[in-house]
């Protein structure tokens, strides 16, 4: 079991706390109810996740098999099977949809729409330059948008450009951390190598201002709790500039473990949400 928990990734579930936001913003979030459709869309899509990380590692075991760190991966360190694999990752995704769609039928469907973008990466958009980054921010935003959905919270369209943006910012940083470690290292990887450092500098600093600019137009278009909601703005830009220097500085490759890791960045958000917070539940 241990093996199988390893092999389901269980550290990148932290990417579909994203279903927290909008609730969280609406103010909504402490309603059992909602705790309860939130959790639900929580435990679906990281069974989605688990199921399409199964298969990925299944399509990718040869590779895998000479990557300095991705060879210890269960079903690269041959613990794990592909045939269990691949059992386990149906399973997954069966029972992530059946918990989705039993929760809301428009949670059903954000969840199916993510499980066939995530399925579509694996097959074809993975070896296509800037579609595959713009595929796994993609799934961000329908994290995102899954937390709406199960709960009925209103999306509006500065929460979607800046989920949207923001997860540009993050995938732009990972690609450009892989490529200088790919340079050390010799790995290999097609897709990758039609990529340039310089660009992918570009593509963090264009995401980071325009994850900036909507944040703060979504912020100064608040009709209540103004002044919380603007002041959040600045642990925010801090956050963008500081995750960019680390990337640029040669920082690794996992946004979770980067946050994680950094006490300024934790620090930034900590500060930020309960600027945030404070704007849902004291302002006025």
């Amino acid at each position: 079991m241990r093996t199988v928990l390893r092999a389901c990734r269980p550290r990148q579930w932290s990417k579909n706390l994203l279903v927290l936001a909008a609730p969280c913003a609406a103010g909504v979030i402490g309603m059992p109810e909602v705790i309860a459709e939130v959790t639900g869309a929580f435990i679906s899509l990281s069974l989605l996740a688990s199921s399409t990380y199964l298969v990925n590692d299944v399509r990718d075991y040869e590779q895998d098999r000479v990557h300095p760190k991705k060879c210890r991966r269960p079903i690269a360190a041959g613990q794990l099977s592909k045939r269990a694999a691949l059992q386990l990752a149906a399973a997954a995704a069966v029972l992530g949809l059946a918990l989705a769609f039993a929760i809301s039928i428009g949670l059903g469907i954000v969840c199916l729409a993510y499980l066939t973008l995530t399925a579509s990466y694996s097959v074809w958009l993975r070896r296509i330059v800037y579609i595959d980054m713009l595929a796994i921010a993609g799934g961000f935003v329908l994290r995102a948008v899954a937390g709406g959905f199960a709960t009925e919270v209103y999306l509006s369209r500065w929460f979607i450009l800046m989920t949207a943006s923001g997860a540009i910012f993050l995938v732009a940083g990972k690609r450009f951390a892989e490529l200088r470690e790919q340079g050390e290292s010799k790995a290999t990887r097609e897709t990758l190598q039609r990529y340039s450092v310089k660009t992918l500098g570009r593509i963090m600093l264009a995401s980071a201002a325009a994850a900036a600019a909507t944040y703060s137009a979504w912020a100064v278009t608040r009709p209540t709790s103004l002044v919380w909601y603007c002041l959040s703005a600045v642990p925010l830009l801090m956050w963008l500039g500081r995750y960019a220097s680390l990337i640029r500085a040669g920082a690794g490759q996992a946004p979770e473990e980067l946050i994680l890791r950094d006490r300024a960045l934790l620090a930034l958000t900590m500060v930020w949400g309960l600027l945030f917070l404070g704007g849902v539940y004291v302002g006025s």
